[in-house]
């Protein structure tokens, strides 16, 4: 064959390629471009576009820029150092407090490491904050250097309380300590021999308490000593969270309680020890209103690294399961390693689900939108309203007269300029579901139950909006929460992590309250929705 004539296919095949390629890519774009997804996020792209211009603009010469932290030891030299004058701060405060509380620490000892324990014991002596005792209950197991350890520790402080138990059960050894606490104690912090508390500890939560006369419960944010004592692996924690705390024991196993409540409530439960600290915190739940919670945003608490707040366990399956009867909650438990996934019983009668999908043309992104939820969709009870605005595509017009001979499907014809507020508010008058669900067009169902777990949250008192994990096409992750004040206004959490990927302290793949959810994909009651006054 002539070399020309094979150059000449060579080339011609590979513009052939290039050719499909683009029209792929211009398929894609397309899509994208009909999608709400876009048409929703157009103000953004535009705050983008003028911030990158402000970016590129010289900064003028008083400006001060930011540093950038590059890890948690530098955070913590920014901002959790303590020097002398802070120190000598923290305790002139205390000459303005109403309020003089003293803390009974309960600690419970069995087999310990002798070093971890010194230290441990060190940690509380060393406290800034002057008005405590430490109730030691030790267990059968302990050996002999414990108890001399324990014994030397007592002798040459007052405020340190031992008792020898006649037990192995932690619990029982938390009980002991319990007993053993002052009459005039208000306060009991739950600890652990593989813990230590910072210096200053005390100070900040006896600040808090006078800050907050109604609290009950007090939690802190923590993080880890390693093997070389370095301090590592921080626990941010956000403020009150009840979903969470279900999900991964947001108080953790250093919580602080009023000491009537812990009395209130019998102590430890027997047979919990490996989840003694969730079991109590609980229990004390079911005593107190959401305000008599605080979070203290500081890390005061350093465990050992095999010691996680959220550590999953049977018996932490147990002690849920209990509060969920305790509270007549029809909710079973489930055991998911870095933490729990709490399953809300659907009612006997399924209630309707009204989905909305404003569309307009984008036939290949709704298409698959469409078949996913009518072929994937484990939920029994639910119709599709779909509002086409102003679709002019002959192939789109012709599917949604195919899709109208389907009863549980409904075309809205909505000839107006795009308003994703006004389309939605509009199709929820029509909708005859007692729940509504929100849906781009650009969503497509990769999980069967998601419609269920979606209404079986919507309906539990007190939920109002109720928002899915979204992923990219290419696994990593669109949507797990917004949070406001993020990024400026709002942001979405854990944005761009890998499916394999937990995120904080698991917090990308466990069941929690947030700010915001994102309405690419949202379920709220249609009660509630009508009560706000619907989309703004």
């Amino acid at each position: 064959m002539d070399i020309h004539l094979i150059v000449k296919l060579t080339l011609d095949n590979t513009v052939a390629i290039l050719q499909n390629l683009l029209a792929q890519r211009d398929q894609q774009l397309a899509e994208l471009h009909a999608s709400n997804s876009w048409r929703l996020t157009a103000p953004l792209r535009w705050m983008g576009r003028v911030a990158k211009r402000l970016l590129h603009q010289p900064l003028p010469e008083h400006a001060v820029t930011t540093p950038v932290l590059k890890g948690y030891a530098e955070w913590i030299r920014e901002f959790d150092s303590h020097s002398a004058e802070v120190n000598a701060n923290l305790l002139a405060q205390m000459d303005g407090f109403a309020n003089i509380p003293l803390f009974s620490v309960l600690l419970p000892v069995n087999v310990s490491n002798i070093d971890e324990l010194r230290t441990t014991m060190d940690s509380v002596c060393q406290q800034l904050y002057p008005h405590w005792e430490l109730c030691i209950a030790i267990g059968t197991e302990a050996s002999a250097d414990v108890h001399a350890l324990l014994k030397d520790y007592a002798q040459a402080e007052p405020r340190i309380k031992i008792e020898a138990g006649r037990t192995t059960d932690m619990a029982q050894l938390g009980n002991q300590a319990l007993t053993m606490v002052s009459d005039h104690s208000n306060w009991v912090i739950s600890f652990n021999a593989i813990f230590n508390i910072a210096a200053q500890a005390m100070n900040m939560l006896a600040r808090t308490i006078n800050e907050h006369e109604n609290s009950q419960i007090i939690y802190t944010d923590a993080d880890v000593l390693d093997t070389q004592r370095q301090r590592t692996e921080p626990d941010f924690k956000p403020d009150w969270n009840l979903d969470l705390h279900l999900s991964r024991n947001l108080i953790g196993c250093c919580g602080v309680y009023r000491t009537a409540l812990v009395q209130q409530v019998g102590g430890y439960q027997v047979g919990m020890a490996e989840a003694m600290d969730f079991d109590l915190s609980l229990r004390c739940l079911e005593h107190v209103t959401a305000d008599q919670i605080v979070h203290l945003p500081y890390v005061l608490f350093h465990g050992a690294p095999a010691v996680t707040s959220h550590a999953a366990s049977s018996v932490g399956v147990q002690a849920l399961n209990a509060y969920f009867s305790r509270e007549h909650i029809a909710a079973s438990a489930e055991n998911i390693v870095h933490g729990y996934r709490i399953h809300y019983a659907l009612p006997r009668v399924l209630p309707l689900v009204s989905l909305i999908i404003p569309t307009r043309n984008g036939l290949a992104l709704l298409r698959r939108c469409i078949d996913s939820i009518l072929h994937k969709t484990s939920y029994a009870h639910f119709e599709i309203i779909i509002v086409d605005n102003g679709s002019d595509d002959p192939a789109t017009l012709a599917y949604f007269k195919d899709l109208a001979k389907t009863p549980q499907i409904q075309i809205l014809r909505i000839d107006a300029p795009f308003n994703y507020s006004a389309l939605n508010n509009a199709a929820v008058k029509v909708a005859k579901g007692e729940l509504i669900g929100l849906v781009n067009n650009d969503i497509e169902v990769i999980s069967p139950d998601w419609l269920d777990e979606l209404v079986s949250h919507a309906l539990r008192p007190g939920v109002g909006a109720v928002g899915a994990r979204l992923w990219f096409p290419d696994d990593t992750l669109q949507h797990g929460g917004v949070v406001l004040g993020l990024g400026g206004v709002a942001g979405h959490i854990h944005m761009g992590i890998g499916r394999d990927q937990l995120g904080h302290q698991g917090r990308a793949a466990l069941t929690q309250n947030l700010s915001a959810v994102t309405a690419a994909c949202l379920v709220v009651k249609k009660s509630i929705f009508e009560a706000v006054g619907g989309l703004n």
